[in-house]
C-alpha cells in the first residue's frame, strides 16, 4: 500500500516553506513567469513549423489550425494554472500526480517528464547548431564539418560540438540561480518578440489576398492535420508550472504567467501565419527558415539576417526553459526520496 500513499497539503508547505533547508527562493514575479512561459514556447514553432505545416498540410487554413491547437491548449493551461497557484511546489505534473493519485502515479510521470525532456533537449540543440553553423556561414566563418555534425547526422561528422556547448553553457546559467537565469530570459525573449514584430510591421504591407486563396487546399484533414503539428508548438507553458515554488505570489503570479504567455504567444502565432501565408504562395514555405524566406521573397534581404539572430535567440530560451524545468524536476523527486540526495542539494547561492 504504500506505492499508493499521497502527499498531503501540509507536508507540501513544509516543503516550500521559506527558510527550510531544501526550499527554493521566492525570486520570481509574475513578469518574470510570463517571459518564461513565452521563452519556452516561442522557438521552432513559429520559425519552422509554421512553413512546413503550411507547406504540407493546411496551407492559408493554418490559421484555423493554429485556433484549434490554441484553443485544446488554453484547457490545459486552465488546469495547470490552477494546480499550480493552489499547490506551488517544484515537480510540475509530478508533484500534483503524488497528491493526487499516489507515489506510484507519481514515479511513472516523473520519469515521463524526464524523458521528454531528455529526448527533446538535444534535438533541439541540433537545431539549434545548424542555425549558428548558418549564421557563421553567411559571415564568412566555416564550422568543419567534424565538429558540427555527429557521425549519425553527416559524412564525416564526428561530434556537434555547438550542440553540446549550448547545453554545457545554458546548464551552468541554470546553476548559478534562478534569478540570474530569469533575467538572461528576459532580456532574450524581449530580443525575439521584438524582431517578431519587425517582421509583422515591414511585412504587412506586402500581404497579397490571392495568396490566400485556395484557402483550404487540404480540406478539413489537413486543418485538423496541421493542428496536431503545430501543437507542438505551444509546449512550453507547462515548464512555468515548475516554477510556482519560486513564485513570489502564486495565487495571483502563476495564472497570469500561465494563461498570459499562451495568450501572448498565441496572437503572436497567428499574426505571423496570416502575414507568412499572404506574402509568399504557401507552397514555397517548405523551408527550414520559411519567415526569413518571407522577407527575402518580398525583397527584404536585410531583415532575413535579423529574423535568422531572432530564431537562434527563440530557440535558445528554449533549452534554458527546457533546462530549468528538467532540474526541477530531478529536485523533486529527489526530495521525496524517489532519486538519490544529492539532486535535491541547494546552497544560499547556487
Amino acid at each position: 500500500m504504500e506505492l499508493f500513499r499521497k502527499k498531503t497539503v501540509e507536508m507540501i508547505e513544509d516543503d516550500t516553506r521559506e527558510g527550510q533547508p531544501h526550499s527554493l527562493k521566492k525570486a520570481l514575479n509574475w513578469f518574470d513567469l510570463m517571459l518564461l512561459g513565452i521563452g519556452g514556447i516561442i522557438g521552432t514553432g513559429i520559425f519552422v513549423i509554421t512553413g512546413v505545416a503550411a507547406a504540407k498540410y493546411a496551407g492559408p487554413a493554418l490559421i484555423v489550425s493554429f485556433v484549434i491547437s490554441g484553443i485544446a491548449s488554453a484547457f490545459t493551461a486552465l488546469s495547470y494554472a490552477e494546480f499550480a497557484s493552489s499547490f506551488p511546489i517544484s515537480g510540475s505534473t509530478y508533484s500534483y500526480s503524488y497528491l493526487a493519485l499516489g507515489e506510484i502515479v507519481a514515479w511513472v510521470i516523473g520519469w515521463d517528464l524526464i524523458l521528454e525532456y531528455a529526448f527533446a533537449l538535444p534535438a533541439i540543440a541540433l537545431g539549434w547548431s545548424g542555425y549558428f553553423t548558418a549564421l557563421l556561414h553567411s559571415l564568412g566563418i566555416n564550422v568543419p564539418a567534424q565538429i558540427a555534425n555527429s557521425s549519425f547526422a553527416a559524412a564525416g561528422g564526428i561530434i556537434n560540438i555547438p550542440a553540446m556547448g549550448i547545453i554545457l553553457l545554458l546548464t551552468w546559467l541554470v546553476y548559478l540561480g534562478i534569478r540570474e537565469s530569469a533575467t538572461f530570459n528576459n532580456i532574450a525573449v524581449i530580443f525575439k518578440v521584438s524582431v517578431i514584430l519587425f517582421f509583422i510591421a515591414v511585412a504587412v504591407w506586402h500581404i497579397k489576398p490571392v495568396n490566400w486563396h485556395p484557402f483550404m487546399p487540404y480540406g478539413w484533414h489537413g486543418v485538423m492535420s496541421g493542428a496536431a503539428i503545430i501543437f507542438f508548438a505551444y509546449i512550453g507553458f507547462d515548464a512555468v508550472s515548475t516554477a510556482a515554488e519560486e513564485s513570489k505570489n502564486p495565487a495571483r503570479d502563476m495564472p497570469i504567467g500561465i494563461i498570459g504567455s499562451l495568450a501572448v504567444s498565441s496572437i503572436l502565432y497567428i499574426a505571423v501565419v496570416v502575414i507568412l501565408t499572404g506574402i509568399i504562395p504557401y507552397k514555397l514555405l517548405n523551408d527550414p527558415a520559411p519567415v526569413a524566406k518571407g522577407l527575402e521573397y518580398i525583397g527584404m534581404s536585410f531583415g532575413a539576417g535579423l529574423v535568422s539572430i531572432g530564431a537562434l535567440v527563440g530557440i535558445t530560451t528554449v533549452l534554458l526553459v527546457m533546462l530549468y524545468g528538467q532540474v526541477r524536476i530531478f529536485f523533486a523527486m529527489s526530495r521525496d526520496g524517489l532519486l538519490p540526495p544529492f539532486f535535491f542539494k541547494a546552497t544560499s547561492k547556487t
